[in-house]
């Protein structure tokens, strides 16, 4: 059996870090290895603790998620960091993403998609909540961050990956669609970064959906 996904919980709520404590020790595959009620505590414990995965509020008082999250990844540029936040707001979300983010979700998240989306990030892929899939597509027709991209660089099969990615899959689920090896499908998504000059698997699902190449 694999070890544990270790994770620390940064959240000025204790009710609120609590409960998703508690949902996620109940589940053999994670460790909660510490809690941190602001964001400079947030930073001083990823560099103390080394966790897998860093779950991050975005709105707290003093050092915002975000800031703490530019923070961590000063010294820690491979941390793997969720947003775990109440904001639908767009401007949020590209600004978590720009400043590194592997992911941002909704805090009515169901405890089994947080699960989901915790391991996928672990693995290193970026994982957003699908509430705020249309709003990640304004922010890049709105030119923030809008990637100069290639389209007709890419080969059929990893055209097919991309509609893939598109929909959300994970490589094991890419892999069984597409018929070939999990390492297979990495290759591919690693080559759709480098030919369209994107640097995340979002990014590579935006630029899917508004070009209409999901299907």
């Amino acid at each position: 059996m694999n070890a544990p996904i270790k994770i620390l919980l940064v959240d000025d709520h204790t009710l609120l870090r609590s409960g998703v404590k508690l949902l996620l020790q109940r589940n053999p595959l994670f460790q909660v290895v510490g809690e941190a009620s602001n964001g400079l505590d947030g930073v001083r414990l990823t560099d103390e603790l080394r966790p897998d995965v860093v779950l991050m509020d975005l709105n707290m008082p003093g050092v915002t998620g975000v800031e703490a999250l530019q923070l961590i990844l000063q010294d820690m540029p491979q941390m793997v960091v969720l947003m775990l936040t109440v904001s639908e707001n767009a401007a949020d979300l590209g600004a978590a993403l720009r400043a590194g983010a592997r992911g941002y979700l909704l805090k009515n998240i169901e405890a089994e998609q947080l699960g989901q989306a915790i391991c996928r990030a672990a693995a290193g892929e970026s994982v957003i909540a699908d509430a705020m899939t249309a709003k990640l597509v304004s922010q890049f027709r709105a030119g923030q961050n809008a990637p100069q991209a290639d389209y007709d660089k890419l080969t059929p099969r990893e055209r097919e990956a991309m509609a893939c990615l598109a929909q959300g899959l994970s490589n094991k689920e890419i892999a069984r669609q597409l018929d070939v090896a999990e390492s297979t499908v990495k290759i591919h998504v690693q080559n759709i970064l480098k030919k369209l000059k994107l640097s995340s698997r979002v990014q590579i699902a935006v630029y899917a959906v508004e070009r209409e190449l999901s299907k």
